[in-house]
């Protein structure tokens, strides 16, 4: 007797499950926006997690206006600097470099990673460019929670405006630092971009959520009952199979941004014996509503939302947060 009919375990459009080469998320597209120009992205590490007492902002929400207990995610987010400007321009390929442009007096550290920018001659700006992005830097060693000191540098876009004013603000931010604020502000919603924690190679059942099979079953349970039709005569990449779980990049969208504060010491954030695996926040911290993936200590990329329905919320009263230690009892 044939089962009955029901949707598909495990999403393709996952595919393919395979680990993302390095630790480091990529932001592939970026959604247009309005107003003066900013940056379109902002990175910080993730700390951990905690709760707070607040507000519910949720105008749909069954406890709408009243006190609720909600899960944030805590994310240093240290200042960032601005190393170099570049432009695009269309070409039949995609965008390609037509203008770069590097700050002085870089950091040494940072030279593990580029090459000495002596060799690089700056070029004059060309008329086609269509798309301006700045390349960041985060130090590190201003963050006591990851212990390493050769800086994480990405690219972001330079969004809003004209693209004359876009490149004008890039050019006076050149090796300036800038903050969180100057991307987002609490109230507002992001997308959270990030690799997930690594599980290594596992089974049908945990990397698909397949069914398990009868109790009866001729050998194990913890398998796939048939792997596709005689013809095609070949497995088809839909089965679900064993293999890599976890280490992925996933995008997480429309997170809102709970908090923003600047941590000088001060134990408004840190928990009793500090955070589990990470230690004690020292810098500029964001509060998201919810998780967001990656593992602690994990480069946590925030973007513009690129699938934003509701407005954003101009204040958030958050009147408590745990600081409880998370290491048990």
């Amino acid at each position: 007797m044939a089962t009955p009919h029901h949707s598909r375990r495990g999403s393709i459009g996952y595919y393919h499950r395979k680990r993302k080469p390095g630790l480091k998320s990529t932001i592939r597209s970026w959604p247009e926006i309005e107003g003066n120009p900013k940056i379109q992205s902002f990175a910080g590490y993730k700390v951990g997690m905690t709760h707070v007492e607040m507000v519910d902002y949720r105008k749909s929400s069954t406890t709408a206006g009243r006190n609720i207990m909600a899960a944030v995610t805590v994310v240093e987010v240290p200042p960032a600097k601005i190393v170099a400007i570049r432009g695009y321009r269309e070409s039949e390929e995609g965008l390609k470099v037509a203008y770069e442009k590097w700050a002085e007096n870089l950091d040494k550290n940072l030279f593990k990673l580029i090459m000495e920018t002596k060799e690089r001659r700056e070029r004059e700006i060309p008329d086609d460019i269509c798309e301006v992005r700045v390349i960041l830097m985060v130090s590190p060693e201003e963050v006591t929670g990851v212990p390493k000191k050769i800086p994480d540098i990405y690219e972001t876009r330079v969004g809003g405006s004209t693209i004359d004013a876009r490149l004008k603000y890039a050019q006076d931010k050149l090796g300036k630092e800038v903050h969180f604020t100057d991307f987002s502000k609490a109230g507002n919603f992001v997308d959270v971009i990030s690799v997930t924690k690594g599980k290594g190679f596992t089974g049908h059942v945990e990397r698909f959520g397949v069914k398990l099979l009868p109790y009866k079953n001729r050998k194990h349970r913890r398998m796939i009952g048939t792997l596709g039709p005689w013809h095609p005569d070949w497995v088809r990449w839909q089965v679900p199979q064993a293999g890599q779980m976890g280490s992925h990049q996933r995008t997480q969208h429309n997170m809102r941004v709970i908090k923003f504060a600047k941590s000088q010491g001060n134990d408004d954030i840190n928990v009793k014996g500090g955070f589990v695996n990470y230690g004690l926040v020292r810098t500029n911290y964001v509060l998201i509503h919810g998780s967001v993936p990656g593992s602690v200590k994990r480069l946590i990329k925030f973007r513009d939302p690129a699938r934003q329905k509701t407005a954003s919320v101009d204040k958030i009263q958050v009147s408590y947060v745990s600081r409880e230690s998370k290491q048990g009892d």
